[in-house]
C-alpha cells in the first residue's frame, strides 16, 4: 500500500458539499465545487456534483482537461485569468474563463471562432486585495469591449477577497459588487448572469443572515474538503473537519538526546533551531518531509509533537506513545500541506468510498 498518502473520505466531503449548498441556497447562492486542489480528480468532481453544486472550478486548465477525459458532465470554468499560450485549449475545454485583460479575451474570441464554439466571460472586479481585477472605474468600457467581440458570451463578474492581502469579504465590498453588476445592466441590459463574491473566506458573511444582494455564486473548496471558513480557519457547524487524513511510514524509532551535540549553524533550510533540554526522548522518524507537504500544516495524533522536518524526513517525539518501524502514523492537516502533498509525485491519494473500502483515487 503506498506510503505516503493522503486519504480523502468521499462520504464526508459529499456531506460538507451538500450542507454549504443547502444552506447558501437560502440566500439565492449557488456553489462552485473547486477542484484544484485535488488535482481534478474525477472521484471528487462527481462527489460534487452529486452534492449539487452548480457546475465545477479549477484554476488549471490541465485539471478541466482530465475531468473531461473522464467523461465528467458539468459546466467548467477555469478561475484563473488564462495564458496566451493557452487559449486554444481552454476554448476547446472550459465553458467559462475568468478574465483580467482584454488582450487574452481578444485571443479566447480568435480561438472560438476557429473552433466554431462559444466562450463565457467573467470579468474579475479588483476591490481592494490587490491580486487579480479591473479597477471598478475601468468595468464599463471592459464590458463594452468584451461585448463586441465575436464567439464570446459576457457572463457576469466576480472578485477575488482574502487570498493575497487578507481582505475580507463583507457588507461593504459585497454591495460595492452588487452596484458594479447593476451599473452594467443599466447602461447595457440585464446580461450580467452570474456575480460571483469569492471563496471559503466568504462563508461567515453569507451565512450571517445578511443583505446578500445580488451576489449569486462562490467558489468554494477549502469550506468543502476542510470544513473550516478560511479568515481565521474555525469551523463551520454541521460540517466534518477531517475527511483528509495523511499517513506517513516510520523508519526509524530511537531514544536519543533532547539537545543537538557539536558547533551548531543554519539548518538545511537556513533556519536556527531554538532547542530545549529535555533529556533523552523517544525520537521517531518518519518517511516524508518538506518535498512532500508543509510539516507546519500538519497535526499528530495524541502523544506525538513534531520536533521539526527537513527535505524527506519528518521528525516527532513520541511523548507517551510506543512506536516501531513500520507503523503508519496519522496526521490531520491543513490546506497548505495538502495542497503541497497531493501535488508532490511521492505521495499516494485514494479514498474511502460510501461502503466504507478504500480505492486508489482516480
Amino acid at each position: 500500500m503506498t506510503l505516503p498518502r493522503i486519504e480523502i473520505d468521499l462520504g464526508k466531503v459529499e456531506h460538507n458539499a451538500r450542507t454549504l449548498v443547502a444552506r447558501l441556497a437560502q440566500s439565492g447562492i449557488n456553489v462552485l465545487g473547486v477542484t484544484k486542489s485535488v488535482l481534478g480528480s474525477p472521484d471528487i468532481a462527481s462527489a460534487l456534483l452529486y452534492s449539487g453544486v452548480c457546475g465545477l472550478g479549477d484554476s488549471r486548465i490541465d485539471n478541466i482537461e482530465r475531468m473531461r477525459s473522464a467523461s465528467i458532465q458539468a459546466e467548467m470554468m477555469l478561475i484563473r485569468t488564462p495564458m496566451l499560450s493557452q487559449v486554444d485549449r481552454v476554448v476547446k475545454h472550459a465553458d467559462v474563463s475568468f478574465n483580467t485583460e482584454l488582450e487574452v479575451i481578444a485571443a479566447l474570441s480568435s480561438a472560438a471562432q476557429t473552433l466554431n464554439v462559444m466562450h463565457g466571460i467573467v470579468l474579475m472586479v479588483e476591490l481592494g486585495d490587490l491580486r487579480e481585477g479591473v479597477m471598478p472605474e475601468d468595468l464599463l468600457k471592459t464590458v463594452e469591449a468584451v461585448l463586441g467581440l465575436p464567439n464570446i458570451k459576457f457572463r457576469g463578474i466576480g472578485t477575488n477577497l482574502a487570498c493575497h492581502s487578507g481582505v475580507s469579504p463583507g457588507a461593504a465590498n459585497m454591495a460595492a459588487l452588487s452596484g458594479l453588476a447593476d451599473s452594467i445592466d443599466l447602461k447595457f441590459g440585464p446580461i450580467t448572469d452570474i456575480i460571483s463574491g469569492g471563496n471559503s473566506a466568504n462563508i461567515d458573511w453569507a451565512l450571517s443572515g445578511a443583505d446578500t444582494g445580488r451576489i449569486n455564486h462562490l467558489r468554494l473548496g477549502e469550506a468543502i474538503l476542510f470544513g473550516r471558513e478560511t479568515l481565521h480557519r474555525q469551523e463551520i457547524s454541521g460540517l466534518h473537519q477531517d475527511a483528509i487524513t495523511l499517513i506517513a511510514e516510520v523508519i526509524e524509532a530511537k531514544t536519543k538526546p533532547s539537545l543537538p551535540w557539536g558547533d551548531i549553524a543554519q539548518n538545511a533550510f537556513g533556519e536556527m533551531n531554538q532547542v530545549l533540554d529535555n533529556g533523552e526522548s523517544a525520537r521517531v522518524i518518519l518517511a516524508i518531509g518538506r518535498q512532500d507537504t508543509d510539516p507546519e500544516g500538519m497535526r499528530p495524533p495524541e502523544g506525538f509533537r513534531i520536533l521539526g522536518a527537513s527535505s524527506d524526513h519528518l521528525v516527532l517525539d513520541a511523548v507517551d506513545r510506543r512506536v516501531s518501524v513500520g507503523d503508519e502514523i496519522p496526521f490531520q492537516i491543513n490546506y497548505s500541506a495538502f495542497l503541497r502533498a497531493m501535488t508532490s509525485p511521492f505521495v499516494g491519494s485514494r479514498h474511502i468510498a460510501s461502503c466504507g473500502e478504500f480505492v486508489d483515487l482516480a
